[in-house]
Order: structure tokens, then C-alpha cells, then sequence
């Protein structure tokens, strides 16, 4: 976390010298991303349907916590 004298410095350079300005969150950009290759996972205990015990899912966006 900036502190905020140091948000408004940056702020009033950017503004003299005519610089656009851009924000992002990079401690949680990760978790808008795509995994690399397949992974799958089990059913979770509370949700497995039954007769289907052995069926996994295929997981499309990444998981919080994901490496």
C-alpha cells in the first residue's frame, strides 16, 4: 500500500509533465488468468452427485491460491 503524499507527488509530476496515468492490481491480477495446461479436480465431498462418484471436472479459470 502507498502512502497517500506519495500518491499525490506522483499525481502532480504526472499531471506537469502531461503523463497518462494507469492503475492496476498486480497482488490479484493471477486470479483473472487462464491455467497453461489441463488440469482437473475432484468433486468436492458436499457436491458429489451420485452415481457419479468418480467423474472430475475440468478446471477453465484459475483457483485462488493456484500455482
Amino acid at each position: 500500500m502507498a502512502r497517500l503524499d506519495t500518491i499525490r507527488m506522483l499525481l502532480t509530476v504526472a499531471a506537469q509533465k502531461g503523463w497518462k496515468i494507469f492503475q492496476l492490481d498486480v497482488k490479484s491480477a493471477f486470479l483473472n488468468g487462464y491455467p497453461q495446461k489441463e488440469i482437473f479436480v475432484e468433486q468436492h465431498k458436499g457436491f458429489v452427485v451420485g452415481g457419479e462418484e468418480e467423474k472430475v471436472s475440468l478446471l477453465k479459470k484459475a483457483l485462488y491460491g493456484l500455482k
